[in-house]
């Protein structure tokens, strides 16, 4: 995994100007002060109530691995104007993670608008450098983490949902991005053979219709035998056996053996008899009607020589009815040919899946077991970037703050610490930002804040149990906790979301959670305030 961080993200990923500010901070002799960066976003996405918090573990790869080479300093050498001093690329080369700290939220946690999710402290010219790497690595891999969770909500815990949206993705790092977090959020199984080989995600896929229109005649089929599954070593001719079974599927739902299509036909065969243990045909190349014939006449002939075929997929249409007519089909074949595999086929839908395809799916009737998605999941098209921002906090133990106009943009100064205060059902009732010095909230005892975004209005709250959303993750060039697997992360996200209050994670209008700053907090920045107004009135005057 390092060396796959080293390649997607290597220190000359970020932009210029990070370079010219260092070595603005380097020229003026700045650049060892102590510095804080905090890493956030300002609104939840998707017009939802809450956001996750992922890529962390790539983030802390990434500043174990932080050292630029003599080939990475000799571009910088081409590109920065030529008055830059030499001894500045003498200063970048030696430069490491060893002096930055790192404390963020769990990753996997749900979390929301203007929370700090990572705090980078180190010398001010390093984390400045971090800036632009950082948040390319917490942005997608959170929104896309977040909208997978949406379509988990929206699809509901029963049916399987598959990623298929590689050949749809943002280049190949965004498609392995989106496969590895898809799953997190929520996904079972994705058609990404690489994402399964790094990251131990279950693959699963089917066929294309280009293979079915492939075919053109049986005479195409080879071999044509196959030999049943008990071991017996006779082959058997599978095409004639599924002839027979053909006419005996027509005759009972009435249909006309002489519409089938034999090049589909032989293109089920020929997948039938490469694979007799995962026999799963997309049907509508041609028809539905057609389709569903010509793999229940392959899938009788495969149980009657001992084999389970798994099921088959929709693309097209109207998937809610036709999975109902497909369902329907399957019993009448299990009650009159006696054979209970077909009881348990599954029927995958696929059909240009977005997250309110997929809710109004789940309020229909159908009998769809696993939905695949890609084209709407990876490209989250509803919003294309969650708008993480990473802004300076302090600097030489000063509190530092960023005025806006738009209030919203404004920053929230001072290192500080997390906390999520929970109600009496063990749901999250707000989260409280507090200055690092002060003590924590206890549970039971009152605390006094002022929520943001609620004109300096004053509220008391009882929590009936607080946790601490920080944790130490990256200490003098060490990561403090191992690693956890994306099955693991993935657990997490799914307690963090069942822990959250249904009207937080309502899919459409959710109500708003509070986020609040301490009583200290609040008075530092009202401080700040009037001391920035008559700094700039002194200023004016002389």
């Amino acid at each position: 995994m390092e060396r796959s961080i080293r390649e997607r993200v290597p220190p000359l990923l970020t932009d210029l100007y990070q370079f010219t500010m260092a070595y603005a901070y380097w020229r003026a002799g700045r650049h060892r002060e102590p510095a804080v960066f905090e890493l956030f976003f300002r609104d939840n996405p998707f017009g939802g109530g809450f956001s996750l918090f992922s890529g962390l573990h790539d983030c802390l790869l990434f500043l174990r691995t932080f050292r630029f080479t003599d080939e990475d300093v000799e571009y910088l050498r081409s590109v920065l104007p030529p008055a830059t001093d030499p001894a500045f690329f003498h200063f970048l080369r030696g430069l490491d993670c060893s002096g930055v700290t790192l404390r963020s939220v769990p990753e996997g946690t749900v979390v929301f608008a203007r929370v700090p999710l990572m705090e980078v402290a180190g010398p001010l010219a390093v984390v400045q450098l971090l800036e632009t790497s950082l948040l390319c690595l917490v942005n997608y891999a959170s929104l896309v983490c977040s909208n997978a969770a949406r379509f988990r909500l929206a699809a509901g815990p029963r049916r399987k949902l598959l990623e298929m949206g590689l050949r749809r993705a943002q280049g190949p790092d965004g498609g392995l991005t989106a496969s590895r977090y898809t799953h997190i959020g929520g996904f079972d199984l994705t058609s990404n053979v690489q994402a399964g080989f790094l990251f131990g995600i279950p693959v699963a896929g089917t066929m294309a219709h280009s293979y079915v229109t492939s075919f053109s005649s049986l005479e195409e089929v080879w071999p044509q035998t196959l030999v049943a599954a008990n071991g017996d070593p006779d082959p058997i001719d599978l095409i004639s056996l599924t002839k027979g079974w053909l006419g005996r599927v027509c005759e009972l739902l009435g249909a006309e053996p002489g519409k089938i299509r034999e090049g589909e036909l032989a293109a089920f065969l020929s997948y039938a008899i490469a694979y007799p243990h995962n026999f799963l045909p997309v049907i509508d190349s041609y028809s539905v009607t057609c389709g569903l014939l010509n793999f229940c006449a392959v899938a009788l002939a495969l149980c009657e020589l001992g084999y389970r075929p798994l099921g088959l997929r929709l693309d097209s249409g109207d998937l809610c009815r036709q999975s109902l007519d497909v369902r329907r089909v399957f019993k009448l074949c299990s009650e009159h040919f006696s054979v209970s595999a077909f009881q348990s086929l599954i029927i995958v839908g696929t059909n240009n899946i977005s997250e309110q395809s997929m809710a109004e799916l789940n309020k229909k009737e159908n009998e769809i077991d696993v939905v695949g998605v890609g084209t709407h999941l990876v490209t989250c098209t509803r919003q294309p970037s969650l708008g993480c921002v990473y802004k300076l906090v302090e600097v030489r133990g000063s509190p530092r703050m960023k005025f806006s106009e738009d209030l919203e943009k404004s920053t929230v100064p001072g290192r500080k610490a997390v906390y999520r205060l929970l109600d009496t059902e063990g749901h999250p009732s707000l989260d409280l930002l507090c200055l690092a010095e002060e003590p924590a909230p206890k549970a039971g005892l009152t605390v006094r804040c002022y929520p943001l975004g609620q004109d300096d209005t004053c509220h008391s709250i009882s929590p009936v149990q607080v946790t601490c959303l920080r944790q130490e993750a990256f200490i003098k060039g060490q990561i403090t906790h191992p690693p956890c697997s994306a099955r693991e992360t993935r657990e997490k996200v799914q307690t963090s979301i069942q822990n959250l209050h249904p009207r937080h994670k309502r899919l459409q209008e959710p109500d708003s959670y509070t986020v609040a700053l301490s009583e200290k907090l609040h008075n530092l920045i009202t401080e700040i305030r009037r001391g920035s107004c008559n700094d700039s009135n002194f200023l004016l005057a002389n």
